[in-house]
């Protein structure tokens, strides 16, 4: 057990050590070696572990993604009132992770790093982009057959999502808008619920 709490000890650090080196210095131009003296490990341990820093980057990736995790312990979609808390809810969580600024970090990685590291966009939509539109729609299709909702699952989750973000990640990604603060994000959430459950009136 003391051998696996140092290698989880050990990967914790290797792994904030590389995405710190990746967001000051860029992916392309950061070395296994300055990965390991900023972990204070060897290159041993850092290949052992992880075996490249494309994996680093991707293991980076999908830690984060783990806490956009739909909670399994959501409501019943009994009436409007509950999809709306729940809607909201969900859009809250969304944009509180996603605009943090390591986050966004990351897909600004993964967009000027498409060429050297294709996995590290492959790990974002697979690992975060993904699950998230699919849970979404999850919740939606409910509401749907709860007859909560009236239209198209699919579409319902694209104008959700595009009335939940606008052109905020746009803003973030080129460092021209500062990350809302709380009260907005649930101002942003609120109100994309409250259009969508007034343009899909069952």
């Amino acid at each position: 057990m003391e051998k696996e709490a140092e290698e989880r000890e050990v990967r914790k650090r290797i792994l904030g050590a590389a995405l710190s080196a990746f967001m000051e210095g860029g992916y392309a131009q950061t070395s296994t070696l300055e990965i390991a003296t900023r972990a204070r490990v060897s290159k041993r341990d850092l290949y052992t572990l992880f075996g490249n820093k494309e994996a680093m980057l991707v293991a980076c990736i999908s830690e984060r993604a783990q806490r956009l995790q739909v909670p399994v312990d959501l409501p019943a979609l009994r009436d409007r009132a509950t999809l709306g808390q729940v809607l909201t809810a969900f859009g809250t969580k969304l944009l509180t992770e996603t605009t943090d600024p390591v986050v966004v970090a990351v897909f600004r990685l993964a967009i000027s790093e498409t060429v050297n590291a294709p996995k590290v966009a492959q790990t974002l939509e697979s690992m975060a982009r993904k699950p998230i539109r699919e849970a979404l729609r999850t919740i939606i299709a409910n509401a749907v057959s709860a007859g909560l909702l009236a239209g198209e699952p699919e579409a319902m989750t694209h104008t959700f999502l595009g009335l939940l973000w606008g052109d905020l990640m746009t803003g973030l990604l080129l460092q021209t808008t500062d990350r809302p603060s709380n009260t907005e994000i649930m101002r942003r959430a609120s109100e994309a619920s409250t259009v969508l459950l007034r343009l899909h009136t069952a």
